[in-house]
């Protein structure tokens, strides 16, 4: 049975759960222009906190507020009034924005050097213009017009990239602009027989899981970009969610799509399974707006769990514990969840909660499903991690995890202001290359940062898995320095050399932007990078779209 959201309006259907055009019924705070998310969750450090850390990383914390909004210089924008008049024709002069707030908003993503930038009052890359098209239709008159006219277009979802994959590079082009999807926002249909729903690429996942809850559906997918994060935004970065071990990646959940290019539009997907060719949704899923515009998604949904089962579990050392989990990805029953962290994280979690900390690592499991399934696999489970060294420490600290899971970038936003860069990166290798993996990198950030400026510390865990290996997920806190962008930068490169070196992915879900982009031939081979480059020259001749990012260059 199929619901459309436009033509049915019994109460059971899309259309009742759909809110108004424009977002309004997702009530989450608009991302701050210097912060993640709210600004109004980024606590103070206590007094005893900032000598801890001034202790443990041998430097002195200091205040680094944002400057004021008034002060952040913008260049003036470069959109000539016969151009700004075509623009607005497509939309409504109302949805083309040019003043400083919004095009603030629009000047790039929530990594560090990005926060960096924009706190010391520095947005030289803003867009020109912020366009708010309505429906898939004027995305592909804009794109068209935008080709013509040859103006860069950013495309924008929730704002959430931490590897500069909204940056406005424009490039050889004389005007940038964003295309905020906000207004793109509804359920389009709901098939709760096939369970599949067609979702706009604007919509946020609260609001998605809000709509689909009204059918007893869930979607699933829990990054800690949750609150604010899009599912455009998702797709186009191969995005990856707490509860990928039983949900999949959000690559597996999308059954089509429909993208808009400068040379029209592509339907991809519908049949659950097909050998006509290769499959093209593969290739427009995690495209990051270099070669279309993805408009609405296809996914599948799931009945929401009637029980849900948290476990915690201690393991003597880190090799230990990756052991444990590889022996769980490669049996017939798994958890929905599964996490790992190592020693030094493991002591961290615990300080910040304020339990005593557990020796060696700690891994959390969680568990989703009917009774009798989450029952089944538990008990299963159970088996296996008392096999292989575990000690169960029962679901407590997996109630801290949950309840803290999606306040890590108001912390570092915390520690920013006192002075400490704190920021994340993360890869994947098989389970034979990742525990030399994560020592190299580890070693990598080491020697980058532990210098007469500061000390450093590096947490890790293991956040997602699979049958043949996992992803490794870092976080590295040290001083600021006097020139904090050039500090991370250096760091950063450092550890993705040793990435590449040591049978890593230069990216597992944060995507590729500016940041992992000077890696992609290493990672695509010379002839894979070519093919890239040539699929953008069929959909985006102009190369208008997203340009600076993803593509290798020749």
């Amino acid at each position: 049975m199929t619901h459309d959201a436009q033509d049915s309006p019994a109460p059971n259907t899309a259309s009742a759960v759909t809110g108004p055009v424009g977002g309004a019924s997702d009530t989450a705070p608009e991302m701050s222009w210097f912060a993640w998310g709210d600004p109004d969750q980024a606590a103070e450090l206590d007094p005893a906190t900032r000598d801890l850390i001034s202790q443990v990383l041998r430097t002195r914390t200091e205040d680094m507020p944002p400057v004021a909004e008034e002060d952040v210089s913008l260049p003036d924008p470069r959109l000539a009034e016969r151009l700004r008049d075509a623009l607005s024709e497509v939309v409504g002069a109302e949805h083309v924005r040019t003043d400083a707030p919004t095009r603030l908003r629009h000047s790039g993503g929530k990594s560090t050097p990005d926060l960096l930038a924009r706190r010391s009052g520095r947005a030289d890359l803003a867009p020109d213009a912020v366009l708010f098209p309505a429906d898939h239709d004027q995305v592909e008159r804009l794109l068209a017009l935008c080709s013509a006219e040859r103006v860069a277009v950013v495309p924008f979802g929730g704002g959430t990239s931490v590897v500069g994959g909204l940056t406005p590079v424009s490039g050889d082009f004389p005007v940038v602009v964003s295309l905020d999807l906000r207004r793109l926002d509804r359920l389009v249909s709901l098939d709760v027989t096939s369970l599949t729903a067609v979702l706009g690429a604007g919509v946020r996942t609260p609001h998605a899981e809000a709509m689909l809850a009204e059918h007893g559906l869930t979607l699933g997918h829990m990054p800690q970009s949750f609150e604010y994060a899009t599912i455009g935004g998702y797709a186009a970065t191969r995005s990856s969610g707490q509860a990928s071990s039983g949900y999949g990646r959000f690559e597996d959940m999308v059954m089509g799509m429909r993208v808009a290019t400068p040379r029209g539009t592509l339907e991809l997907g519908g049949p659950p399974a097909s050998a006509a060719g290769p499959d093209l949704r593969r290739l427009m899923v995690g495209s990051e707006g270099t070669l279309g515009v993805i408009t609405e998604v296809a996914v599948r949904v799931r009945p929401r769990p009637e029980r849900v089962l948290d476990e915690a579990w201690s393991f003597p050392d880190y090799t230990t514990g990756v052991t444990a989990l590889r022996a769980l990805a490669q049996s017939d029953v798994r958890p929905t969840m599964a996490r790992l962290s190592d020693e030094t994280e493991t002591f961290v979690n615990a300080a910040l909660g304020g339990r005593e900390a557990t020796p060696g690592c700690q891994a959390v499991l969680g568990f989703e499903g009917t009774e009798a399934e989450v029952a089944a696999r538990a008990a299963t489970v159970h088996e296996v991690m008392v096999t292989a060294g575990g000690s169960p420490l029962g679901s407590d600290p997996v109630a801290h995890w949950r309840e803290n899971r999606f306040s890590a970038p108001y912390l570092r936003d915390t520690l920013l202001s006192a002075g400490i860069l704190a920021e994340t990166l993360e890869t994947a290798a098989t389970w034979s290359d990742l525990l030399p993996l994560y020592r190299a990198v580890v070693g990598a950030l080491t020697d980058a940062l532990d210098d007469d400026v500061s000390g450093v510390v590096v947490l890790c865990h293991v956040s997602h898995t699979y049958p043949t290996g996992a992803s490794l997920y870092f976080t590295v806190a040290t001083g600021a320095g006097e020139d904090p962008s050039a500090r991370w930068a250096g760091a950063k490169r450092a550890a993705s050399d040793a990435i590449v070196a040591n049978g890593g992915t230069i990216t597992h879900h944060h995507a590729v932007g500016t940041d992992h982009r000077p890696w992609m031939t290493a990672e695509l081979g010379p002839l894979g990078a070519e093919v890239l480059r040539a699929v953008k020259s069929a959909l985006d001749p102009e190369g208008v779209l997203n340009p600076g990012k993803l593509i290798p260059d020749a």
